[in-house]
């Protein structure tokens, strides 16, 4: 690059961080790093009727979760603050006074109620239902008269009334707009806040950005943003307009398609490497078969000419799938420290808390290979910790088997286990193998009934290790409740 690169990620925080602008961070922040560039984060808080409580948080708690740190912004300060643009406005104001000076803008006294009569009007006619320009060439005279009304103007941007904008955008190339489809809009609210056009303009400005990365839906807003910087005498940074996420059916993904909060996949338990990961390959690729990269290599690899010109589209079986393979990639000790919090919320509530560690680091490699998502671990893994199992007691008797070889087969087992020293796998496995040779039964058939005893269930991690988590009084426990069910079923 020519230049040092400069980006910069400016969210609003009307709610929770949507996982579509985070993914434009991450290529903001990918860049950024790719070049040695810098990182701004900028808080576009002037649309006070949709500003949250507590978004600007949410935005900044889901950057980090990720592991996207910020060079400049709130927090962390910079040369080019305040950060807040709602601490910015005396810019916005001279720059609106400027244009209006120099011919470039005027005052619009039009009332909502006027606006929503031209609308309509135009409308029925099938005309654009832009702005028709009542207020652009008011003389001094009804300029004041207005004033004298009490009247509180906003500012809107004289548009040439012939031409076209032209600009080269790096993902679709060469964009042209005709200024006849372009309404004068507004730049500076009658409550003295900027429209998103001019704020937007007088900060890439004023903090050097080189690169302005954001969503294709933005660049039918590019010719408005570059008459402004053009009318101020401004260079304009690049600009990348990048495919919007879409969902399986190819619409702007939404909540009827998945959730759409980045926060949300993180109380379902997604890691945060999966995220980065994941996100980073919406719109974005390497190659045509590379899925699992780091953040290193994302850092390493990142170019903008890969960034595809077609909707991504957001695949939660792949995320699922993603997701999976990086919790089978964690040790057992940083699976265990991440799980436990999915254990103490979803457990069923009969189970005493706060759960043992030590047994949760026991058990975590049989449920580490059969989950994609933390949360999932609470419903896999509860026979772990609940004291008595909820099965139908028809699961008891196998195929090819009866009540009465059921029962004889649990009694046969739970004699021969009480008798061992030791509960590990080797053990258990060699004992119940000799113990179906004596009863002249099938080993799958011992060991279903085994499974469906101790667990509850008919599929399970591996058996023996199972039981040797679960351990030798937990399984004597339920291999006796297991033959009391026989004992005292009907109609089996």
């Amino acid at each position: 690059m020519a230049q040092p690169v400069r980006v910069r990620f400016a969210p609003s925080p009307t709610g929770s961080p949507h996982v579509g602008n985070i993914r434009t961070a991450i290529f903001d922040y990918l860049m950024a790093r790719h070049y040695g560039g810098t990182f701004v984060l900028r808080i576009e808080d002037t649309d006070l009727a949709r500003k949250v409580d507590g978004a600007v948080e949410d935005i900044m708690d889901a950057l980090r979760w990720v592991g996207i740190d910020w060079d400049e912004g709130p927090e962390v300060g910079g040369d080019y603050g305040p950060y807040f643009q709602s601490q910015r406005l005396p810019l916005y104001t001279e720059a609106a006074r400027r244009l209006v000076e120099q011919g470039d803008a005027y005052c619009c006294y039009c009332s909502p109620e006027r606006l929503e009569v031209m609308r309509k009007e135009k409308a029925a006619l099938k005309q654009s239902t832009g702005y028709d320009r009542h207020c652009r060439e008011l003389n001094p005279q009804e300029r004041a008269q207005k004033e004298a009304e009490g009247i509180t103007p906003v500012v809107r941007f004289k548009v040439p009334l012939e031409g076209h904008t032209d600009f080269i955008d790096l993902i679709y190339g060469d964009v042209s707009f005709d200024h006849a489809t372009i309404d004068d809009f507004v730049m500076l609210k009658s409550d003295g806040y900027p429209t998103y056009h001019l704020a937007n303009v007088v900060d890439d400005a004023a903090m050097k950005i080189t690169h302005v990365i954001r969503a294709e839906e933005w660049i039918s807003s590019t010719p408005r943003h570059l008459l402004i910087y053009r009318a101020l005498g401004l260079e304009p940074p690049q600009f990348v307009h990048h495919p919007l996420i879409v969902g399986p059916d190819r619409a702007k993904l939404s909540k009827r398609h998945a959730d759409v909060s980045l926060l949300d996949y993180r109380a379902h338990g997604y890691l945060p490497e999966t995220m980065l990961n994941f996100l980073s390959l919406i719109g974005w690729s390497l190659d045509d078969k590379t899925e699992i990269m780091n953040r290193q290599e994302l850092i390493d690899y990142f170019s903008l000419d890969r960034i595809g010109r077609t909707g991504a589209i957001f695949n939660r079986d792949k995320l699922d799938w993603m997701n999976g393979v990086y919790i089978r990639g964690l040790s057992v000790e940083d699976l265990t420290s991440r799980v436990l919090p999915f254990l103490e919320k979803g457990l069923p509530e009969e189970v005493k808390r706060p759960v043992d560690i030590g047994y949760v680091r026991q058990m975590m490699p049989l449920v580490q290979e059969r989950i994609n998502i933390l949360e999932n671990a609470a419903t896999y893994a509860d026979f772990f910790f609940v004291d008595e199992l909820e099965y139908e007691t028809a699961m008891l008797v196998g195929k090819k088997m009866t009540p009465e070889t059921a029962l004889a087969a649990l009694k046969a087992a739970g004699e021969r286990l009480s008798s061992l020293n030791k509960f590990d796998h080797n053990l258990l496995e060699d004992t119940l193998r000799h113990l179906a040779g004596d009863l002249e039964i099938k080993t799958g058939q011992l060991f279903s009934l085994l499974r469906v005893a101790t667990t509850g269930r008919n599929a399970t991690p591996p058996l023996f290790e199972t039981m040797a988590v679960l351990g030798k009084e937990r399984c004597m426990k339920r291999i006796k409740a297991a033959i009391t069910r026989l004992e005292t079923s009907k109609g089996l």
